[in-house]
């Protein structure tokens, strides 16, 4: 539970902290990567709390990463592009080793 709320937090602080003038907008703008879960709809079971989403679902990986970080270098797609690297190191940080 406290996963799902850290990706609406932390976009939330984010577009609070570092675009202030227009926070509304950059903070729908990142929140609008959630779309990326839909490629959890290809997975069976769909939700799964022990599985590690990065590498297993087509969106989280090291290749789409590379795009997302593409998407934040350019000035028109920089808020979506952070949204989803938010997204992702924000399920990696439930891939732990142990």
């Amino acid at each position: 539970m406290i996963h799902i709320a850290l990706h609406f937090l932390v976009p939330l602080l984010v577009a609070y902290f570092f675009y202030r003038e227009n926070w509304q907008r950059a903070f729908l703008i990142m929140m609008s990567s959630m779309l990326i879960d839909l490629d959890h709809l290809l997975a069976d079971p769909i939700y799964d709390p022990n599985r590690c989403s990065i590498g297993f679902h087509p969106l989280h990986g090291l290749v789409p990463a590379g795009f997302y970080l593409a998407l934040w270098a350019h000035e028109r797609t920089r808020l979506f592009g952070l949204g989803l690297l938010i997204h992702l190191i924000l399920d990696g940080s439930d891939c732990t080793p142990f």
